[in-house]
């Protein structure tokens, strides 16, 4: 979708008789066995001239739409002052992901001098003033701050380094943004956001995290999910449970629940949609209230009630459907032992904590999921 929504793009611009042709002297640097960098140097009060900034949002239900996060003011801010000072210095280099209107030419009387990683020449770069936004040719996959701050500062110009690459859809710009950002101070809940639809290598540690960012992201933005908008990411500010919180709940249950005997995300989203159905219809009162109101909304609450979900699912193995019924059925036995908005939890050894001193750490999600379970087995399993 991603590439030929750019091809379209691509053949709208090529008609168009008004761009004009910006050439950068530059060098292209070959990577792998078919990719090529350009590297060269630009005007830094140009650069959005060819240049857009993708944020991250999303469109009703069409999706993800971008890769960036929103500007950072405090921080354009310090980069403005510090260009408008008396010798400012920028060494860094801004990435941008070009489309394939973005051409290089060699330098015909440079041939057989350059290197065998590199040659000079000159890169051409369409520049259209009518056109949106959106469809500039090149994307700011590092350096948003930097060039915000460039394109605000009381300054004539300010030459930058910039490394091109074509890019040849979304997909691959998402890719590049979160292998560049990964190691920095990025919010990591933009990069779990953008994890289900980003293809490609990814370092193990987010590979493991794609498939339950996708049930988290499913869970969020099916119209027939329980969790249906709720589930607070970047582009979802109003939710109610912290991503991390279900994304947590959801590892849990891959590795060592219910979820790890499914091999089809369908199934997995059918369980999980009739489990959190279940419990939105037994405690009604504490069900999509903020974590302050409801411990059920909490982490501890939601990572415990994932522990019982397996718990529940284990049970009635044997079940032909782990349909909303019988968990309701299976649940409402506790309704009557959860202090999830008012009152305390009685815990094993005497420990007694008012609903609201339950936090999210390891010593009171283990307190919280040992009562429950126990409650379970003790009101539904022995009976």
């Amino acid at each position: 979708m991603a590439t030929a929504t750019m091809k379209k793009r691509t053949t709208a611009k090529s008609a168009n008789k008004n761009v004009k042709v910006l050439r950068l002297a530059a060098i292209e640097v070959k990577q792998g066995k078919n990719r090529k960098l350009y590297s060269f140097a630009a005007d830094g009060k140009s650069l959005h001239d060819f240049c857009t900034i993708s944020r991250v949002s999303r469109q009703g239900e069409e999706g993800l739409e971008g890769y960036q996060r929103p500007e950072v003011m405090a921080h354009i801010n310090q980069i403005r002052a510090y260009l408008e000072s008396e010798n400012p210095l920028l060494p860094n280099a801004i990435v941008v992901a070009f489309d394939d209107t973005v051409k290089f030419k060699p330098d015909p009387g440079k041939a057989g001098t350059d290197s065998p990683f590199s040659r000079s020449g000159v890169l051409e770069i369409p520049i259209d003033n009518s056109i949106i936004e959106e469809d500039k040719p090149g994307w700011i996959v590092d350096g948003q701050q930097r060039s915000a701050a460039l394109r605000d500062a009381r300054i004539s110009g300010f030459p930058v380094c910039v490394i091109g690459f074509l890019a040849e859809g979304l997909e691959e710009q998402r890719q590049q943004f979160i292998l560049v950002n990964a190691t920095k101070p990025l919010p990591k809940g933009l990069i779990y956001e953008l994890l289900p639809s980003t293809g490609g290598k990814l370092p193990m540690a987010l590979q493991r995290r794609r498939h339950p960012a996708l049930l988290s992201e499913r869970m969020n933005f099916d119209e027939d999910s329980p969790l249906h908008g709720m589930i607070r990411t970047p582009t979802n500010g109003t939710g109610v449970v912290a991503d991390n919180t279900i994304l947590k709940m959801l590892e849990n249950s891959l590795t060592d629940g219910v979820l790890y005997l499914y091999t089809d995300i369908e199934d997995q989203l059918k369980l999980l949609k009739h489990f959190w159905s279940a419990v939105a219809e037994v405690f009604p009162d504490a069900w999509g209230l903020l974590p302050r109101k409801s411990r059920l909304m909490h982490g501890a609450g939601f990572i415990s009630m994932g522990f019982l979900m397996d718990t529940i699912a284990d049970r009635n193995r044997k079940t032909k459907s782990l349909s909303k019924e019988l968990f309701k059925k299976e649940l409402m036995p506790l309704k009557e032992v959860c202090s999830w908005t008012e009152g305390s939890w009685e815990f094993d050894g005497g420990n007694i904590l008012k609903w609201n001193e339950v936090q999210n750490v390891p010593r009171h999600i283990q307190l919280l999921s040992s009562h429950l379970l126990g409650m379970y087995r003790e009101l539904v399993w022995k009976k």
